[in-house]
């Protein structure tokens, strides 16, 4: 299975080998009460580390993927004052210039909106079951989140 989808109440969640639609999760947020909408659009680059990228892959456990980024959300949801949440991720291939993965977040004011987007990236990355292959001129490499790894080491430095 390497698809699925979530909608409980005031959240949406995605995981689809298909094109990502930013208008859609946009529309989706949409709220009267809202003053303001926030999003981040994860785009595939054409280099890293001087290494011209030909394209990204995308794995996940679909199952728990759905948990985590529900998990997500609802955490999200006790840390600020927010509308509506939208978190959408590709598995498959994903092209350079094309979307990986788009949250778009909804509340009264920019603040909470802003805060709660930059959070559910950072949490994203660390968390959800989803992996990356990169391949590049010359190559593949499965890809672990450098910034993930790092806020999990700081984590466990801060526990002990």
């Amino acid at each position: 299975m390497d698809r699925g989808e979530l909608t409980i109440g005031d959240l949406y969640i995605e995981i689809t080998p298909n094109t990502l639609d930013v208008m859609k999760y946009t529309n989706l947020v949409s709220d009267p009460g809202a003053g303001a909408i926030a999003s981040f659009i994860g785009v595939t680059r054409d280099t890293f580390d001087g290494k011209q990228v030909e394209r990204l892959e995308y794995e996940a456990y679909v199952p728990m993927a759905l948990k985590k980024l529900l998990e997500l959300c609802e955490e999200a949801y006790t840390k600020w004052d927010l509308k509506k949440v939208a978190m959408a991720h590709r598995t498959g291939v994903v092209a350079v210039g094309e979307a990986s993965v788009v949250i778009v977040i909804s509340s009264a004011h920019r603040i909470e909106a802003l805060e709660a987007v930059h959070w559910a990236i950072d949490e994203l990355k660390a968390t959800v079951p989803i992996w990356k292959k990169e391949f590049f001129e010359g190559g593949e490499v499965w890809k672990e989140n450098a910034e993930s790894r790092a806020r999990l080491l700081r984590k466990e430095e801060g526990s002990s």
